[in-house]
């Protein structure tokens, strides 16, 4: 899919910020320093559409950005980052409710793991509540390019062995070859 405007169209904190709008939006999950941003700008073919932070942890809040008027990226605050407060948590609790429950326009969730790490316990809570509120989800492994093609593999079937899913449900994904923004934009496709 060739995006040629792609805009922030706001960082919402609450409800009341939420665009109006008609779009089908993708909401993007995964632990604090997974890649999303850098996923984003990929899937856009843009440098610095959305923030890539050098600290963990920063974002506090949806950011919704608009792809052409097709589609919307809807970017949650990380989770996991060790220095988060149990506010924060609650925090995050209350923002991913309100949305999940509250926003007809969600279609999709994409849940972002760096593939050099094991599936962490929130990763996992993250997982059980798309399936509770039977919201349809894609697992892309990000980070591909950090390890050599046998580690990828190994790495991959480890974490679709956790996960207790089926290696070829795992999308890799690797920043700097069009072929996977291209694989993934087709997969996704398959939802609208």
């Amino acid at each position: 899919m060739l995006i040629k405007n792609p805009r922030l169209v706001i960082s919402a904190a609450s409800i009341k910020q939420w665009p109006e709008s008609t779009m089908p939006e993708i909401l993007l999950c995964g632990r604090s320093n997974v890649g999303k941003s850098t996923f984003i700008n990929t899937m856009v073919k843009r440098k610095s559409l959305a923030y890539v932070g050098k600290t963990p942890g920063k974002t506090r809040l949806l950011n919704f950005y608009d792809l052409d008027e097709k589609i919307m990226f809807v970017d949650a605050p990380g989770y996991g980052f060790q220095k988060e407060r149990k506010s924060d948590y609650a925090n995050f609790g209350k923002l991913m409710d309100d949305y999940i429950e509250k926003r007809n326009n969600l279609k999709l969730c994409i849940l972002l793991l760096d593939i050099r790490r094991d599936p962490s316990t929130d990763d996992m809570m993250m997982i059980e509540y798309f399936a509770h509120h039977q919201i349809p989800h894609l697992i892309i492994l990000t980070k591909s390019d950090k390890l050599s093609y046998s580690q990828q593999l190994k790495q991959k079937n480890k974490v679709a062995s956790l996960l207790n899913i089926e290696p070829t449900n795992l999308i890799m994904f690797k920043h700097d070859e069009p072929e996977h923004v291209e694989k993934t934009w087709k997969k996704i496709s398959t939802f609208f």
